[in-house]
């Protein structure tokens, strides 16, 4: 009898009593405190929240970018606690693509460099990292362009770069903070709409902070960051 339960049940990301804070002058100052939930293979999943309430921070900590004050995240079954700093570098690479509102690209390299580059860090050849860049720049359109230099593109066009330097590992995660925050509604609703395909196409999971509701709306399930707390 066929297992009646879905592949996307068993979650790509468990988020076990996550707990982040800081001492300051005044004592201790508590971003978030105990957050548990799940992210489910295939899914995408939005986290909103007022400026301030932690959520850069806490994917920072999906991505092994910083460390918890207690709790753990486990993603395909690896902990990031149970990682020395030089493994969870090693498994960001080939584990998770991320996407920022500031797209970080180097100006004075083209696109097709710039998207290169995390397979370079990995140790593949310079003609394989560029073959596999140039592909995944005409994923997301942009095959004309890639030896523009990312100074050269529009906003719109550097972000597609951005999301293409995010997904040529072909991680199973993919953490997006803001990818559409520096965008005109237009433009932000065009590269919404190629992550969201891309998303789908590649089987990636993905968790995206963002400030537009409209966006957010549109994702499998919205979680909220307020006052501490998680709530959906």
């Amino acid at each position: 009898m066929p297992d009646p339960t879905p592949l996307h049940a068993t979650p790509l990301v468990t988020v076990d009593a996550l707990t982040k804070s800081y001492t300051t002058g005044r004592g201790e100052l508590a971003l978030f405190r105990e957050l548990s939930f799940t992210v489910a293979r295939g899914e995408m999943l939005a986290i909103v929240g007022a400026s301030g309430a932690g959520k850069s921070t806490l994917l920072h900590l999906l991505a092994a970018m910083d460390s918890p004050t207690s709790g753990d995240v486990v993603i395909d079954g690896t902990s990031l606690a149970s990682l020395k700093p030089q493994q969870q570098a090693d498994f960001r690479n080939r584990t998770i693509g991320y996407v920022w509102q500031a797209h970080y690209l180097l100006p004075e390299f083209t696109a097709e460099e710039n998207v290169a580059m995390p397979l370079l860090a990995r140790g593949e050849s310079q003609a394989d990292a560029r073959r596999k860049a140039r592909k995944w720049l005409a994923e997301v359109g942009l095959a004309d362009r890639a030896t523009h230099r990312a100074g050269e593109l529009s906003g719109g066009e550097q972000q597609r770069v951005s999301l293409a330097r995010a997904l040529v590992t072909e991680p199973r995660l993919l953490l997006a903070d803001e990818p559409t925050g520096n965008l005109d509604a237009a433009t932000g609703d065009a590269i919404f709409d190629l992550l969201n395909r891309l998303h789908a196409s590649h089987g990636v999971s993905t968790v995206m902070v963002t400030h537009n509701m409209a966006i957010a709306a549109r994702c499998d399930r919205t979680l909220v960051l307020r006052e501490g707390q998680l709530v959906g």
